[in-house]
């Protein structure tokens, strides 16, 4: 008998008729051990290769070697829609996702630092005489056993007060002088019934006597009395002698009582936020704000206890560790002496936590603190958090999967970033990256240019081999600006003579700054990653403006429970000049437009209003009598019951991953039979809703409102997207250009700031291109934008640059330079203006 021949290796990895989303049929050989960047424009398919089938056939793989009781416990991707892919090592996906959203989850728990910093308090830390040793989990807030008994590990104590539920003791109960009472009817009530019980609502809160002030807010009585509305107080002595009957009986509730009860009970996260605007913090009394036992805080090492060292940026962190790794430091050697065997600990674990952190200095990372909740990070930040724990893991033969790591770096910034990929490759692995920035994509070992355009237009392998090779691919939209083609930025600099003008902004690492911004004009924000551009952006300026302009604003960190979240201490700074001139504010962030498939970019443009409106004008619909809501998916009337309009059914498979499949009733469409009986110009409203924002616009090309719509979608580079496409499938840089193009469609007279952080995220050059096309429509509307940004052309093309730093974290904080981009491209003292000059 023959033996079967060896089975052949090579050092490529083979895909096989990739279809997922919108690849077609796509055959790619790409090689093990190297950098291999997937490149092309937005939308054109490059995570659907990378993600959606390399990482997805990967992780299915390593599943199906789990017990089936583990897979129940895993978060498991489907089946990727592709014929084979043979030479797939297990591969790791670092993505761009926030994973946990509370305060708790903080940059040392998801590099797991603090666990070793833990250990080394309980085993090497300085305990006060007499003192037992306390085990790791006593170093932690999240534990009973470390957790401060008064805070409950949150460092903070809340109380409502009278102060914050009463802010302005002038006005009359009647007219709002308890401003945490429920608006609208159910605070009428509430006043109704003070009146009832003899309370004058007409006298200025401050007069009224303290023990009836501290009776309404603070009291745990809830009397039940008869209600006349509108009545006075003698006008309702009046009718209850005459024993008038009362329009219904009404249970009084006391201020604090509701604002607490709320609070816990409510569903709404609309009402939870109102509410806890009553809800005062202060710095936890026991713990000092630490939020640890004081057994913990007695333990220290280095001098500091475990949460003075959590507040060290992690540069000043590796400097406290490093004596005591090299047994340089006096307390080590001492120790050395009298307990041998708590020394070699002591040194163990520092020599491994300053590795750990030297590595994420090394990534631009050394002035975040252990203790910063990762609510308050960047996408790009946790995504480089990741990338250093996975160079410290020593992992061999893995798949890293990348999802644009550049994103948010200062191009200094992405020469780290390059130093820690060449680690991970050098050890032994493979690197997929999807990414736009030309410096990472220009150090590829292999390139995957995946297009030609966006979309259905998309979807098909360009090129796959040395990025050199692809100077032959013509219809590479990539292909100009990796090989320097592309024509330097040019820019007609607007006239700069009205000022935005602010002095003293403090906040996080800005003390006391002064700085302007033309109005009229385009600004950049610059500076390295930590330097201070987020906090005078987009919490500073637009805390300052917002207020001038009576608007609220929701806080930047607002995700997770919000009596969580870090404490936001109130910026300093003031507006000197040019406040009067804004008459609108405008923050255009990175947040999902909606947290669930039912919210689309239809929906959230307000597009879908209209489309429903044509559908309910047709012959058909008016016979029927249909509405315009009879065309919603969220409307009983309208949407398949059997699916209440998702459009799918899930089916729990325990061990397997859920299969989502199209529901059987209406076949994915969301609507009943009758309702997609109606057709306009020939498609019902699933086909609709199907259509992509470019080819939407040749269907409603005779319709001028919804038109409008569609054309500014396309022009900020989403004509490749579905009008239905669920919120949840889109990036945090899709969201932000879908909240542009909301605003560009409205046509706003009055002077509006728009301020942007990061708008080219997720954005190819070509599309960076056409989005400053039309940010510069709404300036030469007489509009101003800010934006945060670190792509170099659109800093070229602004009329004035802001340029913050000059490093990251307590070495950052002030204003570099101020001015027009030549002169910035030749200031020494400027890390930005040697990579503008590039482009210039």
């Amino acid at each position: 008998m023959t033996p079967p021949k060896p089975a052949q290796h090579d050092t490529f990895v083979h895909v096989r008729g990739a279809r997922e989303h919108n690849l077609k049929n796509v055959d790619l050989d790409i090689p093990r051990d190297a950098l291999v960047v997937f490149t092309g424009i937005s939308g054109s398919g490059k995570s659907s290769l990378a993600f959606g089938t390399l990482y997805a056939e990967a992780q299915r793989r390593y599943f199906d070697s789990v017990s089936p009781y583990a897979r129940r416990l895993l978060d498991q991707v489907g089946v990727p829609a592709v014929d084979s892919i043979e030479g797939l090592p297990p591969a790791v996906a670092l993505q761009q996702h926030r994973g946990a959203t509370t305060s708790r989850s903080s940059v040392g728990s998801v590099t797991t630092i603090s666990n070793s910093l833990r250990m080394l308090y309980s085993r090497a830390g300085q305990y006060p005489a007499g003192q037992p040793i306390l085990y790791s989990d006593a170093f932690s807030p999240n534990t009973p056993a470390g957790a401060c008994p008064t805070c409950h590990g949150l460092g903070r104590v809340y109380e409502v007060t009278e102060a914050l539920m009463v802010p302005d003791p002038t006005k009359t109960i009647r007219d709002g002088a308890i401003a945490s009472w429920p608006p609208a009817w159910h605070g009428q009530n509430q006043r109704d019934i003070l009146t009832t019980m003899g309370h004058d609502i007409d006298v200025p809160w401050k007069s009224l006597p303290k023990k009836t002030r501290e009776w309404i807010l603070f009291t745990e009585e809830q009397p039940v009395v008869p209600v006349y509305p509108g009545f006075t107080v003698e006008q309702v002595k009046r009718a209850i002698r005459q024993k008038q009957e009362p329009a219904y009986n009404g249970t009084f509730t006391g201020a604090r009582r509701y604002v607490l009860h709320t609070f816990a009970n409510t569903q709404s996260e609309m009402l939870k936020n109102r509410v806890s605007r009553y809800m005062g913090s202060a710095q936890c009394p026991t713990c000092d704000g630490k939020r640890l036992q004081r057994a913990a805080l007695s333990v220290t090492f280095a001098g500091l206890d475990i949460a003075e060292l959590s507040r060290l940026p992690l540069k000043r962190l590796a400097d406290a560790m490093r004596p005591t790794a090299d047994n340089s430091a006096p307390a080590q050697r001492k120790l050395a002496k009298t307990h041998p065997e708590q020394a070699v600990v002591a040194q163990r674990i520092a020599e491994d936590l300053l590795a750990r952190v030297s590595i994420l200095v090394d990534l631009g990372l050394g002035y975040l603190t252990l203790e910063r909740s990762t609510p308050t990070l960047s996408p790009g930040e946790l995504q480089r958090l990741r990338l250093g724990t996975q160079i410290r893991s020593n992992l061999f033969g893995v798949v890293y999967v990348l999802d644009e790591p550049s994103a948010g770096l200062h191009p200094a910034d992405t020469q780290a970033l390059l130093r820690a990929m060449d680690q991970l490759k050098a050890a032994g692995n493979s690197l997929f990256v999807v990414e736009h920035e030309i410096d990472v994509i220009e150090h590829a070992d292999w390139l995957v240019d995946v297009g030609p355009l966006a979309g259905e237009q998309g979807g098909e392998i360009l090129y796959s081999g040395p990025p050199k090779g692809l100077a032959k691919v013509t219809a590479s939209q990539t292909r100009r600006y990796v090989l320097g083609a592309a024509a330097p930025v040019k820019h007609v600099p607007r006239p700069l003579d009205t000022w935005l003008r602010l002095e003293g902004v403090t906040r996080n690492n800005l003390d006391g700054v002064d700085v302007a911004f033309p109005l009229g004009a385009f600004t950049s924000v610059t500076g390295v990653s930590g330097s201070g551009k987020s906090s005078l952006v987009t919490q500073a300026l637009v805390e300052l403006v917002a207020t001038q302009l009576g608007q609220d604003v929701e806080p930047e960190d607002a995700e997770g429970d919000i009596l969580e979240r870090a404490e936001v201490v109130a910026s300093g700074g003031r507006i000197v000049a040019g406040g009067d001139i804004v008459r609108r504010l405008v923050r255009v962030d990175q947040k999902p437009i909606g947290r669930t498939p039912r919210s689309n970019l239809a929906t959230y443009t307000g597009l879908f209003d209209h489309v429903r409106k044509l559908f309910a004008a047709t012959r058909a619909a008016r016979s029927r009598k249909y509405d315009a809501g009879r065309f919603s998916f969220n409307v009983a009337k309208g949407r398949c019951e059997t699916c209440a309009g998702e459009g799918f059914v899930c089916v729990e498979l325990l061990f397997m991953p859920s299969v989502y499949s199209p529901c059987p009733t209406c076949h994915g469409a969301r609507y009943n039979a009758k309702t997609l009986e109606i057709a306009y110009r020939g498609r019902n409203i699933a086909e609709v809703l199907g259509l992509t924002v470019a080819d939407a616009c040749d269907f409603f090309a005779d319709d001028a409102a919804v038109l409008r719509s569609l054309t500014v979608l396309r022009d900020v580079g989403l004509g490749y997207l579905r009008l239905g496409q669920p919120a949840t499938e889109l990036s945090g840089g899709e969201a932000q250009r879908i909240k542009l193009a909301t605003e560009l469609q409205r046509a706003n007279r009055s002077h509006t700031l728009y301020v942007l952080d990061e708008p080219t995220t997720g954005l190819h050059p070509a599309d960076v291109d056409r989005l400053m096309r039309q940010l510069n429509t709404l300036v030469d509307a007489g509009h101003t934008v800010i934006a945060v940004e670190h792509d170099m052309r659109v800093v070229a093309a602004s009329d004035y640059v802001v340029d913050v730093g000059p490093g990251a974290g307590d070495e950052g904080g002030s204003i570099v330079f101020a001015g027009v981009p030549a002169k910035l491209a030749r200031h020494a003292g400027s890390r930005t203006g040697a990579y503008l000059k590039a482009v210039l």
